[in-house]
């Protein structure tokens, strides 16, 4: 297979070669930026729309179930897929199908009328089809950073960066938008997000041809090459330790951010804007962390940068049991955004170098699937939960469950494997 960093990019008018080598990254971090802005617009005007107009803190958990349960399915079977389709068309593809998905709501809801179910139904299929995007355009990043002659821990935290930007754009963006012109209406802007990703990545982005023929294997390979990412993320210590940790912490933040805190904010504050003004201080903070990363991360301790960061960033659910003022909140929010910031560009840099591969888009949709595991059933269960024992202790057991997740990778011995360097 030629390797993409050999390939020229096509669709673009561009003669420099230092600027041609670059242009494909640049693209894919513009390309992710739009597409997470949308995600951020998403995760916020769908459980306030169904707040709005259930008034069930139940109903919004049972909406989080639909919405991230398909992220779980959709990783562990997608990885395979995207090696036959190749990184660049399964991006483009699944930006396309998840854009439709998500203009269908906003679209029933102002003809026809949208039922609770149909809701359920759409962001069903919104998750579905988002996941392998997400998967393929993480799958370019080492082969996109070789092109433009850039190391791994800086393209990765570039790339992340995008992400932790996302939700500072997003988020006061989104508390805006619906206040402004309402919930549904907001989604419209999420659907053209996924548009305007998919050009981006058509345009500017070398085509990539597909890991696996699918044509010449035929189709009773897929189960086995989908259980040989499966059996290399088992095999390997580090990567089975950080996929438990992983998955438990997605599992309490996603719980917190798409059940909890719309209901904490309702609650305490009588408005939506607080939320929104605590995930843009939180990703903006982020973003600062992972640019300081990108900077000096090549420098640092991997094992204890992570845990230690890890341990910070689940502080902030002990702050919100005390109920402190908006501004307190926003400057714990400041440190603890700067904490999380080299998590992901940490892992993922660690992972690029232990995959090989023609099976690292196997394994990240494994590592993918895994880490969303318990999201859907978290969500769900942490609407009941709110309903039976009220705000507080919910986040009480959140704040604890978080801290015995996290102070564990301080004492686990598999995860020395993180110190490893690639050979140059």
């Amino acid at each position: 297979m030629k390797n993409i960093a050999e390939q020229e990019p096509v669709g673009t008018n561009v003669t420099s070669p230092q600027q041609t080598r670059r242009l494909p990254l640049f693209a894919l971090l513009t390309a992710n930026v739009i597409s997470f802005v949308g995600d951020v617009l998403m995760a916020l005007a769908v459980p306030w729309f169904v707040l709005q107009t259930t008034g069930s803190v139940a109903k919004t958990g049972i909406t989080a179930f639909f919405t991230f349960l398909p992220n779980v399915i959709s990783a562990f079977f997608s990885g395979v897929l995207v090696d036959r389709l190749g990184y660049k068309r399964a991006s483009i593809v699944s930006d396309i199908m998840s854009g439709v998905s998500v203009a269908l709501i906003p679209l029933l809801y102002y003809t026809v009328g949208l039922a609770f179910w149909q809701l359920l139904i759409l962001v069903f299929l919104g998750g579905l089809f988002e996941t392998p995007g997400a998967t393929a355009r993480s799958s370019l990043v080492p082969d996109l950073a070789q092109l433009a002659r850039m190391p791994l821990e800086r393209a990765n935290a570039a790339s992340d960066g995008m992400r932790r930007v996302s939700s500072f754009i997003g988020a006061p963006l989104a508390a805006i938008l619906i206040v402004l012109i309402g919930s549904s209406n907001l989604l419209w802007f999420d659907a053209a997000s996924f548009i305007i990703s998919a050009l981006l990545i058509g345009l500017a982005v070398p085509r990539t041809p597909p890991v696996t023929q699918a044509e010449k294997e035929g189709p009773h390979r897929y189960l086995a090459d989908m259980l040989e990412g499966l059996r290399f993320t088992y095999r390997n210590q580090f990567l089975l330790a950080i996929l438990i940790t992983v998955m438990i912490t997605n599992l309490l933040d996603t719980a917190s951010y798409s059940v909890l805190m719309p209901a904490y904010t309702k609650h305490f504050f009588g408005s939506i804007v607080p939320l929104g003004i605590m995930s843009a201080t939180f990703g903006g903070a982020a973003f600062l962390g992972t640019l300081i990363f990108g900077a000096i991360g090549h420098r640092l301790p991997r094992r204890m940068t992570l845990a230690v960061c890890f341990i910070i960033i689940g502080m902030r659910y002990w702050l919100l049991l005390f109920v402190p003022p908006l501004p307190v909140i926003i400057a714990a929010y400041i440190v603890m955004g700067l904490s999380v910031g080299p998590i992901n560009p940490l892992l993922m840099t660690a992972e690029q170098e232990i995959i090989p591969t023609e099976m690292r888009a196997r394994v990240f949709g494994v590592g993918t699937a895994g880490s969303l595991a318990g999201i859907p059933l978290g969500a769900l269960m942490c609407g009941y939960l709110v309903e039976w024992i009220g705000i507080l202790p919910c986040l009480a057991v959140i704040a604890v469950c978080y801290l015995l997740a996290t102070g564990s990778l301080l004492v686990n011995p598999a995860l020395k494997g993180m110190e490893r360097r690639a050979t140059p």
